[in-house]
């Protein structure tokens, strides 16, 4: 008993210090201690990040203030008058130069205008009516009148006839982009020449018209169709075929083209189907039938080289 009791005693003393020494560490009013706490350092650091991402957005956008400066609104509105007036100077003078608003007009056409067209351009022997609509002294769009002058077939008709050119170089082992280029360009030379040479026989003959630059562009290329058929006949079916079907769109553009111009050349009387006097109606229906005529010509010059 006694030695138990000892033992008892000699745990206590030796626990005592231990005790001691965490009460003094917890209750220490000096503020030495073993370990730091840091919870509370860490709710403010917690507490001053979400004041930094708070900061901005109770601030507000930066741009706010430069939007909302009055010299700021004033530039920008200066700015915007200025591009405003740069774009319609631009649009004026490239609209002097390419009238953009009548290029509209030619291009107005849909799927039945251009399958009506084309078989006009083949077969015009049995359409009557050559005259186009108007509508308040206007022409109306090419996709509600067959008549007037549109620049897509030609467009189209030169594009696939350089195509086609093309090809037949291809079939006979001579094709090259350096001559597949001078098939293009020397196409568009001939359409070139062949308008300013009609502008200056109406200058010369005095012809008082309504015919534009454009139309007798369009006009011109509707030849364009002609020679497609002839080419794509050839090559599928030989030298013969090609004579064939090019001598019949030759013949088909020159009535399209007589019976189109007579109405814009001619006088008034000879497109009623009257008698044509005088010296100046005889001067015009000469040069409807040059231009008429000079349609075959060029299909031929273009073509005949191409099938062999």
């Amino acid at each position: 008993m006694d030695y138990t009791a000892a033992q008892s005693g000699f745990r206590q003393r030796k626990l005592q210090p231990n005790m001691r020494l965490r009460n003094t560490s917890t209750d220490s009013p000096d503020g030495s201690q073993l370990f730091e706490d840091t919870s509370g350092s860490a709710a403010a650091s917690q507490t001053g990040y979400s004041n930094q991402q708070a900061g901005p957005q109770a601030a507000g956008f930066p741009g706010q203030s430069i939007l909302s400066d009055p010299m700021s609104n004033l530039a920008m509105a200066y700015g915007s008058s200025l591009a405003s007036q740069g774009r319609e100077m631009v649009d004026k003078n490239l609209d002097r130069f390419i009238p953009i608003s009548k290029l509209k007009y030619y291009f107005a056409v849909d799927t039945v205008y251009v399958g009506k067209k084309l078989g006009l351009l083949v077969f015009p022997y049995m359409h009557e009516n050559w005259e186009v609509s108007y509508q308040q002294d206007t022409p109306v769009a090419p996709r509600f009148d067959v008549n007037a002058p549109d620049l897509y077939i030609p467009a189209m008709g030169f594009i696939t006839y350089v195509l086609v050119a093309g090809l037949a170089l291809g079939t006979q082992n001579r094709f090259s982009p350096e001559l597949l280029g001078v098939q293009a360009s020397s196409a568009l030379v001939w359409l070139i020449m062949e308008v300013l040479a009609v502008l200056l026989s109406l200058y010369l003959v005095t012809v008082n018209t309504d015919l534009t630059t454009i139309d007798l562009l369009a006009f011109s290329g509707y030849k364009y169709v002609g020679m497609i058929i002839g080419v794509v006949a050839g090559l599928i079916f030989g030298r013969s075929a090609y004579y064939l079907s090019l001598l019949w769109c030759c013949v088909a553009i020159f009535v399209f083209m007589i019976r189109t111009l007579r109405l814009k050349l001619l006088s008034e009387a000879a497109a009623e189907g009257r008698l044509v006097r005088g010296t100046r109606n005889q001067l015009r229906m000469y040069l409807t039938m040059s231009i008429a005529a000079a349609q075959p010509i060029f299909m031929y010059w273009l073509t005949y080289h191409l099938i062999r």
